[in-house]
């Protein structure tokens, strides 16, 4: 079985081109479904959170807001965040794993937004960074309505440079354009998953070989 890293900062397209790789056929590990699930009413990781952040859980429910804010503002918050949910993310991940290679998959994704940053990327064959232009990544961002200015810069401030992360990346996922041709290059991506060759990574790269 090969694994394939996904990853891309806030407000990149990741989220639709997981989307499109599930489409076609191919199993995913959601970090993010997984930290929803998590932090769900009564989850697992609520009752460490409130001891870093008292009363930001209240009647087994996150009060998500305040405990962003939290994170935001203080670093020690976010790294003592950090430090519980990783490892609980990691497990999840190690269990996703383990079935697939049961299951007989040939190729499973990794769709990770913190990758390279936690150094998930070991686990995998390949990575694919998923990339758009800046001033489209904070449009998007900002069209949520669920942080402020501020909050993206500190979000951003935490993520790799999306440069670095492309220089990292077997493969680029360019979504600036259009779904048109989001929906192009996953094809291609899937096609250099299939072929596994050197022309078909560069190609998925949008070089030549």
């Amino acid at each position: 079985m090969r694994v394939l890293g996904l990853t891309g900062g806030i407000g990149m397209g990741k989220s639709t081109t997981a989307r499109l790789l599930r489409r076609a056929g191919v199993r995913i590990f959601d970090a993010d479904a997984v930290v929803r699930a998590l932090q769900a009413p009564h989850g697992a990781a609520l009752p460490a959170i409130d001891r870093l952040v008292p009363g930001c859980v209240r009647g087994g429910v996150l009060d998500r807001v305040a405990l962003r804010a939290a994170a935001l503002a203080d670093p020690a918050v976010m790294r003592g965040l950090e430090a519980i949910m990783h490892p609980l993310v990691r497990r999840a991940r190690q269990r996703f794993l383990a079935r697939a290679r049961r299951d007989g998959c040939r190729w499973v994704v990794l769709d990770i937004p913190l990758l390279f940053e936690t150094g998930a990327q070991r686990q995998c064959d390949r990575v694919a960074v998923v990339s758009a232009p800046a001033a489209i990544q904070r449009a998007r961002v900002m069209r949520r309505g669920t942080m402020t200015s501020g909050q993206i810069d500190a979000v951003l401030a935490r993520q790799m440079p999306d440069a670095l992360r492309r220089r990292r990346a077997d493969a680029v996922i360019r979504t600036g354009l259009s779904r048109h041709e989001t929906v192009r290059q996953v094809r291609r991506l899937l096609q250099a998953m299939r072929e596994g060759g050197p022309a078909a990574w560069a190609a998925a790269r949008g070089k030549r070989a």
